[in-house]
């Protein structure tokens, strides 16, 4: 992204550079594995073979894949563009392999493209239905965004120079202007990305007509120009115009996707009514409509979000895809304001839902991240396609398999999230092992070079230093950082270069003097474990409490229990602070990476200490369970003959021993073979302590 307005300056890949930790790690597997997975079942699936059967005359008997396949070649190409643009390529890990790859794709798309800038697989030519003939379901705009996207970072990979999909996205975009500009088809797509696409094509190119007819699209959504469906028009948030919606609903990705891109036209062209309209559309769906993980959606059925406070955890959809565009909407919004709450909420959302969906060595994906799993799921082989999104493991494919792509892009554009700029400084927002380098006009006009390195083992610990590498020798500028709003009720502390250590709370912590270089700021934040509970309104997890450590969020895995027990056998008690654990370095074998923690509870069924699954003989990850089909030791306790009683027939509490059970973060969950998994724990009963007052 490259806003000509706005609060604070995105800074790009050549500006920013990961250099280990976390998010470099998952880049590295991004780069090494993923790519080249998306790229070999987007082929194997037939997908990419699509284009050539479009170019060459047999596309109505050999095209495969849904509607909108079009859109994973499209996403597969902006990731490879974002990712060989640092240096961290599929095959090789050195983004040469990536170029040519890209280089490839975006020559067989060409060859399919109408000479009037037409380019679908799915519509249009002989036996096809005719070209913008379902609107609701077709999702032809919705290609046409990915496809600008891509040539969007083809071209700001490449400095600026446009390469063949740049030239393709940009025959595609007159089209649409030409055919949907006023006093043509004058609707919309059912499924909102073309907006956000076309003001960055505009950004990139400076043709205001692109913007033009961004703002005409935000405009009609709203208005009824889409057939009623059986979820209803709110589905494709065709129910109420923009400005006067007062919360994200419908389609958890659709809403995301158009208050994206209802961004972007409201600061390209000054609409503050448009952009308070998204603000206040995002406080209300974060405030009543969020898991705790950051995801959003808990309908399966429609993909969409629920009611207010509508979140149970055994039905979180949270899809994949709805992360990677909350990030996106968030990214915006920080972007056009500078306010830190809209990188609370990425940062929430980057730990719990981007990085769970990859398993560890990035070959396998969760389409859906529940909060809680009851069964055991199925192991996939390597080359089997998942034939739903509710799977209990990660699987290599889907059908619709828009996840992974979506995965890709959010990982390989990642470095450009961290950190910002405006005249008077840098402002870090999401904090990991980093080179930064930009120019500051410092408000004088004149560019005065600055870089940073920060170094951190964040989220595992809760220092970061910021050692400042050049600096103009005569003029004060500001370095500021993000304080986490899920610190409040701790302290943070800043250290100056100086030496000056004051606490500083959550918001924004601001550095300003004449930097020399070596010098450097500490950021301290209070990362350790901390019992977190919901709004009574969630009445889903009433008596339940959840751990978060940090931005993390964690859970019990049956993995964990010994005696093939599932997790709905823990009772945790929350008058007992969680405590840090061993940490668990990560690899493939193991699954499972970063800091435990160790709570105090009961297990039904379980005998006095430590709750472990691993057993003297197994190997790590082995546990002994039921078999499928099988009643687990907790089903055996607790089954009565009818589930009910009246309120004055109290049940014997059944036999439960006093454990210390381990947790992991969420994000790591799955890694280690078929297991049941919580989020949020029973609480004690009613005779032992309450939790504390506390959130996270």
């Amino acid at each position: 992204m490259a806003p000509t307005r706005g609060r604070l300056r995105p800074l790009g890949l050549d500006e920013v550079t990961t250099t280990g930790g976390f998010w470099a790690h998952r880049r590295h597997i991004n780069g090494t594995a993923t790519l080249d997975h998306c790229r070999d079942w987007t082929e194997r699936a037939g997908w990419t073979g699509n284009f050539r059967a479009a170019a060459e005359g047999r596309v109505q008997r050999d095209r495969r894949g849904r509607e909108f396949a079009d859109s994973e070649i499209y996403k597969l190409c902006e990731a490879m563009a974002w990712q060989g643009a640092t240096g961290t390529g599929a095959g090789t890990g050195t983004g040469a392999a990536t170029d040519t790859d890209l280089a490839a794709l975006a020559e067989t798309v060409a060859a399919a493209q109408e000479p009037d800038g037409y380019l679908n697989t799915a519509f249009g030519r002989p036996g096809q239905q005719p070209r913008y003939s379902d609107l609701e379901w077709g999702h032809e705009l919705y290609c046409y965004g990915h496809l600008i996207q891509a040539g969007v970072a083809q071209a700001r990979a490449r400095g600026g120079s446009e390469g063949e999909l740049t030239k393709v996205a940009r025959r595609a975009a007159d089209h649409i202007c030409a055919t949907f500009g006023q006093g043509g088809i004058e609707r919309v797509c059912g499924h909102p990305q073309i907006e956000a696409a076309l003001v960055e094509l505009a950004r990139l190119t400076g043709e205001e007509r692109y913007l033009h007819q961004a703002a005409l699209f935000v405009d009609r959504r709203g208005h009824g120009t889409l057939a009623d469906s059986e979820f209803g028009r709110a589905y494709y948030q065709d129910d109420l115009p923009v400005r006067d919606a007062t919360v994200l609903r419908g389609h958890a990705v659709r809403a995301l996707y158009l208050a994206a891109g209802a961004v972007d036209v409201a600061v390209e062209t000054g609409d503050q009514e448009l952009l308070a309209a998204v603000v206040r559309q995002w406080e209300a769906a974060v405030a009543r409509r969020t898991y705790l993980t950051g995801g959003m959606g808990s309908h399966h059925r429609d993909e969409s979000f629920g009611d207010d406070f509508v979140l149970p955890p055994d039905r979180a959809y949270s899809e994949t895809c709805a992360g990677a565009a909350s990030v996106q909407l968030s990214w915006r919004l920080l972007l056009a304001t500078g306010e830190p709450r809209f990188a609370d909420l990425a940062e929430r959302t980057l730990f719990n839902v981007i990085a769970t969906s990859p398993a560890d060595h990035g070959r396998a994906f969760f389409y859906v991240n529940t909060l809680h799993r009851r069964h055991r799921g199925t192991e996939y082989a390597p080359d089997a396609v998942s034939p739903g999104a509710q799977s209990g493991l990660r699987a290599p494919w889907f059908p619709v398999s828009c996840c992974p792509t979506n995965v890709a892009r959010t990982l390989a554009q990642l470095p450009a999230h961290l950190a910002t700029a405006d005249d008077h400084g840098v402002q870090l927002h999401q904090y990991a092992d980093a080179r930064i380098a930009t120019s500051l006009t410092l408000g004088h006009g004149a560019a005065h070079a600055v870089a940073l390195r920060v170094r951190t083992d964040y989220p595992a610990d809760g220092n970061v230093v910021v050692r400042v590498d050049r600096s103009p020798a005569d003029r004060p500028w500001t370095v500021s950082l993000r304080v986490p709003a899920w610190t409040a009720g701790a302290t943070s502390w800043l250290v100056e270069p100086d030496g000056t250590r004051r606490a500083v709370a959550p918001g924004t912590a601001k550095v300003s003097r004449v930097f020399r270089p070596g010098d450097e700021i500490r950021l301290e934040l209070p990362v350790r474990p901390r019992w977190v509970r919901a709004d009574p309104r969630v009445d889903a997890v009433r008596g339940t409490v959840a751990v978060q450590r940090g931005p993390v969020v964690y859970c019990a895995e049956s993995v964990d229990l010994s005696g093939g027990l599932d997790v709905d056998a823990i009772e945790v008690d929350p008058s007992a602070e969680p405590q840090d654990g061993p940490h668990t370095a990560g690899n493939a074998a193991g699954g499972m990476t970063g800091n435990t923690v160790v709570v105090a509870g009961h297990v039904t069924g379980q005998t006095p200490g430590r709750v472990s699954g691993q057993t003297p003989g197994e190997a790590p990850g082995q546990v002994s369970g039921p078999a499928p089909g099988q009643a687990s030791a907790y089903d055996a306790v607790h089954d009565e003959p009818w589930p009910y009683r009246p309120l004055d027939t109290p049940a014997a509490p059944p036999a439960a021993d006093p454990a210390e059970i381990v947790l992991v973060p969420y994000h790591s969950w799955a890694n280690r073979g078929p297991s049941t998994m919580r989020v949020w724990l029973p609480a004690a009963r009613p005779d032992r302590p309450a939790p504390p007052d506390s959130t996270g």
